[in-house]
């Protein structure tokens, strides 16, 4: 039997700036003004445990690409409030403190405890996205509930850095599916020293641990601050009103959505063990206020770790359905009432115990995925694919100065896809990543063993079209110490889809050791490198959107002048519509 998972939001109604909501049993009428009021605090206490969490944080993929998620619940771990950082993270959260809570138990939860939950089919995630969440009390009451999310970088895996070919849980990290690492305030030494003597790199690990735990005080103060103020019946109501809002907004935006249901197909390279093509399916259905989602027709459980837990299949298919219903809201519980996601235990999407689920590229390309079936009700509305992944690399290595092993990532950008009306944006970051950054070159040469010879826009490597896909980018690497050179990327033997006769693009490609007679190409693999080696990066551009032969000539001779388009690309496509 398939399982699903259907978000369900109490309440209803949108109440008027001028008027009180009525209370219902234990509210209070409240005027939109005082809704307002209580709903930006909220939003602004999920900021303050972010800015705390990035001037804490050890590690630079926290500090730096913001590889992480805030949210905040109320008593019933409904969502009320969240911070920007890495958008299927945030939709994450909801499912893991659910599971969280569940397995420690409400009674067994106190003022000052802070849970860490790490089992990825609970957790939504792969193991080194470390989920740490706390309740909140208002006096003897519990009113709700805060959870960070962040990459750590070593949980004692079988290999330094990532991951990238086992073949159960097992070999993915010490697992905590719920462990007080706080009890009332005082840290468990036992479990942190567990930690620390299971970590590569310790001080790291436990750095950002202890910045997770300084962003939930934080949150902990300003929620209790508001609770404080306006009393548990106000803030109830509030939070009932802005819910109710929510459902409401998206039940409009799904029956004003085109009507139907659409199937697509895509590929990833392979699973990391074997180097056979996962086949992804995803069918779209828009009917009787329902938005479904259903990976039917995908690949059983992998042998390798590019199974996704169903939290992670649920938190993709959150993003791309906020982006097509309600964009421009602060999300809450109420967005996503009309959302169903199916997926068959033990299969692609829904990984189950002990499947490997390290790699987590999957949701990368199910993104896109879904976009692409939707993009056949509704092309007018949508992109071209933008990428069709995010191309990750990391060195692992001893840094020279200091002795201490090191293990820095970086998510490259890619070009995205050209929409009815404009090109596509240049070497972008993934729209899965939404507020994330790059890890920064003078991050990545202070701290590892890379140096960049050159980094620039890849020409020809957007989709041509009446709109042009945007371009990726290109990297050349030189390695000034030895290591390992990580690629994490699980498109790159199809092209990103285009759409209304526009072009595919470039797809994404590692070469290392190029220029040598051990040159070759790779997706995801960790490559042993040693001084005066190389490595180059090349990042997909996006989708080419309508005939190239209907682009405008000053915008083809734009693109030339700017290093967009090469002279010979331009008359090859441009002139005669053909495929270069």
């Amino acid at each position: 039997m398939s399982e699903s998972f259907v978000s369900s939001t109490p309440g209803s109604g949108v109440p008027g700036r001028e008027r009180a909501v009525p209370a219902g049993e234990g509210r209070v009428p409240v005027d939109g003004a005082t809704v307002e009021v209580v709903r930006s605090y909220l939003t602004s206490a999920a900021e303050e445990m972010r800015a705390t969490l990035v001037r804490t944080a050890f590690n630079p993929v926290i500090y730096e690409v913001f590889d992480f998620g805030i949210s905040v619940y109320d008593a019933d771990l409904r969502l009320v409030a969240e911070s920007t950082g890495l958008s299927r993270f945030l939709g994450a959260n909801d499912y893991s403190v659910r599971k969280g809570v569940e397995y420690v138990g409400r009674e067994n939860l106190f003022p000052g405890d802070v849970v860490l939950l790490n089992y990825p089919y609970w957790n939504a995630a792969h193991s080194y996205d470390a989920t740490l969440f706390c309740p909140v009390f208002a006096g003897a009451d519990l009113v709700g509930f805060l959870c960070v999310r962040a990459h750590w970088m070593d949980l004692g895996a079988k290999d330094p850095g990532y991951v990238l070919d086992s073949t159960d849980m097992h070999q993915e990290g010490i697992i905590f599916p719920g462990t007080k690492v706080f009890s009332g305030g005082v840290p468990n030494r036992e479990i942190i020293e567990l930690i620390r003597f299971n970590s590569r790199m310790p001080d790291l690990v436990i750095g950002d641990l202890n910045a997770q735990v300084a962003a939930l005080r934080t949150g902990e103060r300003r929620v209790r601050e508001l609770y404080d103020r306006y009393g548990a019946d106000v803030v109830g109501s509030v939070v009932e009103t802005v819910i109710a809002a929510a459902a409401e907004s998206t039940a409009e935006a799904v029956a004003r959505l085109p009507q139907g249901s659409w199937t697509a197909v895509d590929w990833l390279d392979d699973d990391g063990v074997t180097d056979d093509p996962i086949r992804m399916q995803v069918t779209v259905t828009i009917a009787d206020g329902t938005f479904t989602v259903d990976f039917a027709g995908s690949s059983g459980a992998t042998a390798g770790p590019v199974n996704l837990p169903f939290g992670a299949t649920i938190a993709t298919c959150r993003v791309a359905f906020k982006a097509i219903t309600t964009p421009g809201e602060q999300t809450n519980a109420g967005h996503f009432a009309p959302l169903e996601v199916r997926a068959e235990p033990g299969t692609l999407f829904h990984a189950v115990y002990p499947a490997a689920t390290f790699t987590q590229w999957t949701g990368t390309v199910a993104l896109e995925l879904i976009y692409k079936a939707l993009a056949q009700g509704m092309p007018d509305r949508l992109p071209a694919s933008s990428g069709g992944d995010v191309p990750g690399f990391m060195m692992v290595g001893t840094h020279p100065e200091t002795g201490q092993m090191f293990a820095v990532s970086n998510n490259d950008p890619v070009g995205w896809g050209a929409t009815p009306s404009h090109d596509g944006m240049n070497a972008a970051n993934h729209l899965c990543q939404t507020q994330a950054r790059n890890t920064p070159v003078e991050v990545l040469e202070a701290k590892t063993g890379m140096f960049f010879e050159r980094v620039e826009m890849r020409e020809d490597s957007g989709g041509a079209g009446r709109f042009r896909g945007g371009v990726g980018l290109r990297r050349d690497i030189r390695f000034v110490v030895p290591g390992e050179f990580l690629s994490v990327i699980k498109k790159t033997r199809s092209r990103p889809w285009a759409l209304e006769g526009g072009l595919e693009p470039e797809p994404n490609q590692v070469v290392v050791f190029p220029g040598t007679e051990r040159e070759h190409r790779v997706s995801t693999r960790r490559t042993r490198v040693e001084i005066g080696d190389r490595v180059t990066l090349l990042t997909a551009g996006g989708g080419g959107h309508g005939d190239p032969r209907e682009r405008d000539p000053e915008l083809v001779r734009r693109d030339v002048a700017e290093g967009y388009v090469s002279p010979d690309a331009a008359r090859r496509t441009y002139e005669t519509g053909a495929v270069r």
